[in-house]
């Protein structure tokens, strides 16, 4: 037996066979929904917080962030394989995007994400009741703005949103994709690989940041990095194979999801 098969063994006996397996399954479910729809950081990084309980939560977020990016970049790649992009479009878009990522993470010290909260909380609200009674959002490209009006729009939407992910970040994802569908008029496939392009960008300033200050444990994020990656294949294929009306109803049920979590935040979890 190799040096790096002891390593990857020495994961199972240092965090128990039954947690590894664990971690493994909530990164593979995580993957998946995160290529059809985004937010999938809501599924891996809780469990991990809940699994890993001795672990700094530096770390976490560190392991998180390679398992996470590894993921959504394979699905980015295999959405360009089969959605037509507009590279400056996209370029623009990820470039505002990445620069406000990195002004929202400087600004967490100077902003209390509780305080937010409460505006999220009616925001994923109106975005459930809209997606849910708009039958035929996304399901064909329903605006025809012009290419100024794209970059303008995009570019609005990726501070906006890049600055939410910089600082806070839970379904950042699924925020770029009702914005795509809603403002620039993409149907929900189109806009889900954007998304994905995009937040491989804003990710990788976070993740730059963790590894220079070596917050990450890279046995687990690499074995976990390999189920992210299963899911993502599988949802992106799913996604481009199923269609619109499929994407549609896994944002609606994450953003159900979002919905119940920011609730029982507010309402229901008692307060440290």
């Amino acid at each position: 037996m190799n040096l790096s098969n002891m390593v990857f063994l020495n994961v199972f006996v240092d965090y128990g066979v039954f947690t590894v397996f664990l971690l493994i399954s909530f990164s593979f479910i995580a993957g998946f929904i995160d290529a059809v729809v985004g937010g999938g950081g809501l599924i891996q990084l809780p469990a991990m917080l809940n699994l890993l309980p001795n672990i700094s939560i530096l770390s976490i977020f560190g392991t998180n962030k390679i398992s996470a990016l590894a993921g959504t970049s394979m699905s980015a790649l295999h959405y360009s394989k089969r959605i037509k992009f507009n590279f400056t479009l996209l370029f623009t878009i990820s470039l505002f995007a990445g620069l406000a990522s990195v002004i929202g993470a400087k600004a967490v010290v100077f902003i209390n994400v509780n305080t937010l909260k409460p505006l999220i909380f009616v925001v994923l609200i109106v975005m459930a009741f809209y997606t849910y009674f708009k039958k035929d959002l996304g399901s064909s490209t329903s605006k025809r703005l012009s290419f100024a009006k794209q970059i303008i729009y995009g570019s609005c939407l990726a501070i906006i949103v890049g600055f939410y992910d910089g600082f806070f970040g839970p379904g950042t994802g699924s925020f770029f994709v009702l914005g795509f569908v809603v403002i620039l008029g993409f149907e929900f496939v189109q806009a889900s690989a954007y998304a994905k392009v995009i937040n491989c960008v804003t990710n990788i300033s976070a993740l730059i940041v963790f590894i220079k200050q070596g917050n990450f444990i890279i046995e687990l994020a690499i074995i976990m990095a390999v189920f992210n990656i299963s899911g993502n294949i599988i949802g992106t294929k799913l996604a481009l194979k199923k269609g619109n009306n499929f994407v549609r109803l896994i944002f609606l049920a994450i953003v159900t999801l979002m919905i119940f979590k920011y609730g029982y935040d507010l309402f229901l979890k008692p307060i440290s």
